[in-house]
């Protein structure tokens, strides 16, 4: 079973996943080019993500919709295992968002076009200013009622276990006063790790936790429960 998978993936998943990448990217760019950005850089991706789990026969199951107020901005965190974290919050997250992503990612083909033209937020790091700049365009973002995704490791796991979270995103939830929604990611490692060329099957999970609420107040305090909470939410979702 496993070898048939292994060709079904090489001859038939792989060149239908390209071209449907082709085309998604250039739906988005053209869509957003003659207007209404905040749609043509969300959906096209909602439905490339979704056929991509269902060309490659991978089950997806998604707990915690009911946690969501569709009327509040949010900042959405997650445990980051596989590259299949973007499909499953992409096309089953269900709700409109940016994503806040690194700087190498512009230069993919097609893909890194497409995700300027939709108004994804690339981090900068190689300068203060530069990090400056991406805080302040995410918060400008924010501020326009839409929500963001981020996934605070940073990287990807090479081993499925979760690494320490960085600061960014929980800044800007502290900074705008904004809840943090966890979301556990659970089935991607076993998919397709960092390190695999191949897939493997296995059933995708995302769980949407509850949001964390700040303190009413900004400040170290607010940012460390925010950072503490949601790092506990998505580490006691974890399936071993």
């Amino acid at each position: 079973m496993k070898l048939l998978y292994i060709i079904y993936q090489i001859c038939i998943g792989l060149p239908l996943f390209l071209v449907l990448t082709i085309l998604t990217a250039l739906t988005t760019m053209l869509g957003c080019w003659l207007g209404n950005g905040h749609f043509w850089g969300y959906y096209p991706g909602k439905i490339w993500s979704q056929l991509t789990c269902l060309l490659f026969l991978l089950p997806v199951k998604v707990e915690g919709h009911e946690n969501i107020d569709h009327r509040t901005s949010y900042v959405f965190v997650a445990n980051h295992q596989g590259a299949f974290d973007i499909f499953l919050i992409y096309g089953f997250l269900g709700r409109n968002f940016k994503w806040m992503m690194k700087k190498s990612l512009r230069k993919i083909p097609f893909v890194g076009k497409a995700c300027e033209s939709a108004g994804f937020i690339f981090v900068d790091k190689s300068s203060p200013r530069k990090v400056y700049e991406t805080i302040k365009h995410a918060e400008s973002v924010l501020k326009d009622g839409t929500s963001l995704v981020v996934f605070p490791e940073g990287r990807r796991t090479f081993t499925g276990e979760m690494n320490e979270f960085k600061k960014g995103a929980f800044m800007l939830a502290d900074q705008l006063q904004l809840p943090v929604v966890p979301m556990t990611i659970n089935g991607s490692f076993r998919i397709l790790p960092r390190t695999g060329k191949l897939l493997s099957w296995h059933p995708l999970t995302l769980t949407i936790h509850q949001p964390i609420y700040p303190l009413g107040k900004k400040g170290p305090e607010n940012l460390d429960m925010l950072m503490k909470e949601s790092y506990q939410a998505i580490h006691d979702g974890l399936v071993c």
